[in-house]
């Protein structure tokens, strides 16, 4: 059955670093884009970033262009998430979350999370 499992949040200062896993089985892991997304305690569920069947095109949202990185390796069917200067503002439940087309940050955020998530806590 379909598995995503993300991992490697933790707590952090500001400035800090992590970086995310999802961890997918059960499919073709390949077909599949990937995004991640981040949920606040209170907030709406905020797009973050996109990679594409490949990796070789990313996306992301202006809030963490240029602090943050998706990859994925298709071999290990895992999507990273590494997170630079992280700011109280980060603090987050982390998904990840799969499409088989590439989707626009507005339906991406409407995806079923197949996973549990990670917890980043900057602070």
């Amino acid at each position: 059955h379909v598995q995503l499992v993300e991992s490697g949040g933790g707590l952090v200062q500001p400035g800090g670093s992590l970086t995310l896993s999802c961890a997918a089985s059960g499919f073709r892991f390949s077909s599949y884009w990937f995004y991640w997304v981040r949920q606040a305690p209170g907030k709406e569920i905020e797009w973050i970033s996109s990679i594409s069947r490949s990796g070789g095109t990313d996306y992301y949202a202006p809030s963490v262009e240029g602090r943050f990185t998706t990859s994925r390796d298709n071999a290990k069917s895992t999507v990273y998430l590494q997170m630079s200067d992280l700011k109280n503002d980060d603090t987050a439940m982390y998904y990840c979350v799969r499409s088989p087309e590439l989707a626009i940050p507005s339906t991406v955020v409407t995806i079923e999370r197949e996973g549990r998530g990670t917890q980043v806590t900057v602070s």
